[in-house]
């Protein structure tokens, strides 16, 4: 996700500018009736909060500003977490991270950075940043990021650089010297045509990755609705559907497609101007057949709103061959509440763009760890979040790859 509104301003005065408004602002419009908590059939919630972590602003490791940090991703076989950043190559190069997170039954202990890795492209060459750009070489915004089997390469998507020609993009990298491994051809309806209002927006495609238990299938999730297939969502209704495609790992071949309607705006701006937006920030496999969404809100003025949904992949009809989401052409698949993240008691819920299983409990309770995208912005913060997660049944026992449906 790019920087809120009157980033372009200086940060000093886009401040006060936001206070001013925020204060004398009419109260938002009624919005929709939010769903009920979800609960798991012993009466339990599905999530837990364990604790949250924060990082300052400007915070540096090995000569980088940690920021942006838009996917997670936890390594079991190494104990370590794999983090990439969005910036585009404005601060520092493309790059991941990995990091230590520790926690416990009630506490989440901040992070530990331990290592970054300069993404490359294809041509052996670092990605140019946006105002020096290589020729012939995109500018990725890198929003998804997920391990390989065997923790030395992973895969990563990136929105794509439409200014310049490019689509959303997902590449295999490798750990330790970002060397490009394999950039994969997507299906020709992911090329973008805005003129001919076609295909994926500008900055809303690729931003949630999945890999199936074995890594043998990825899931792409669309943040936004492809042009075609609808309107953008309001406080007052949804928009469109987005487009959920697993493809081969090995072959890149694109195998089934469905759709997915994200929730109708949850709140109105409180400023006269400025976005009021909803779409899918990450996604993560739940065993086989299922994935967990997360569903990101923003409005200017009321901030930030996460909502966490669980689906099985086997709902919905496939929608790989057709052109556009016309109503009644298609089914998509049903959805189950997990957690409305304002009522977790985390006080506060920043950009929260990344999720990932964490290495389970002392008991066997599974645990997802989430991570905010700050935006380079000094009023927001990189959040890190870790919360115990109950699924159908008991849930002990069959954390993330390892759960059964």
């Amino acid at each position: 996700m790019r920087p809120p509104p009157f980033s372009a301003l200086p940060r000093l005065a886009a401040l006060c500018v936001l206070a001013l408004l925020t204060a004398c602002a009419p109260l938002p419009t009624a919005a929709p009736p939010q769903p009920p908590a979800a609960t798991a059939p012993d009466g339990a919630p599905w999530l837990r909060l364990i604790g949250s972590a924060a990082l300052d602003y400007g915070a540096q490791y090995a000569g980088t500003q940690v920021g942006g940090l838009s996917g997670i991703d936890y390594d079991p076989v190494h104990d370590r977490y794999l983090l990439v950043s969005d910036d585009r190559a404005t601060h520092d190069p493309a790059r991941v991270y990995t990091a230590r997170l520790r926690y416990g039954a009630t506490r989440l202990e901040p992070p530990e950075f331990t290592g970054v890795t300069f993404l490359l492209h294809a041509s052996g060459q670092r990605f140019g940043p946006a105002h020096r750009p290589l020729d012939g070489v995109d500018v990725p915004d890198a929003e998804a990021v997920r391990w390989l089997p065997g923790g030395t390469a992973f895969l990563w998507t990136s929105e794509g650089d439409f200014a310049r020609g490019f689509g959303p993009q997902l590449r295999a990298s490798r750990w330790g010297d970002g060397a490009a491994l394999r950039d994969y051809a997507l299906p020709e309806s992911f090329t973008p045509a805005p003129r001919e209002r076609q295909g994926p927006r500008a900055n809303g495609t690729l931003e949630g990755l999945a890999l199936a238990p074995g890594g043998q299938t990825a899931w792409l999730a669309m943040e936004l609705p492809w042009w075609q297939d609808g309107p953008l969502p309001t406080p007052a209704a949804p928009g469109g559907p987005v487009r959920f495609t697993a493809l081969d790992v090995a072959s890149g071949a694109a195998l089934r497609q469905i759709a997915y309607q994200p929730d109708a705006v949850p709140h109105a701006r409180r400023l006269p101007v400025g976005p009021q937006m909803v779409g899918v920030s990450e996604i993560l496999a739940d065993g086989p057949h299922h994935l967990l969404v997360l569903e990101r809100a923003y409005s200017a003025g009321a901030g930030f709103h996460v909502r966490l949904y669980r689906i099985d992949t086997r709902d919905g009809s496939d929608t790989l061959a057709l052109p556009a989401l016309a109503p009644g052409a298609y089914r998509p698949a049903a959805k189950t509440l997990v957690a409305d993240f304002a009522q977790l008691g985390l006080g506060r819920v920043d950009n929260i763009e990344g999720m990932t299983w964490g290495p389970p409990l002392p008991d066997g309770g599974c645990v997802l760890v989430f991570v905010s995208d700050n935006n380079f912005n000094p009023a927001q913060v990189t959040q890190f979040i870790a919360a115990q997660y109950q699924a159908p049944g008991d849930g002990h026992g069959r954390c993330g790859t390892n759960r059964t449906p």
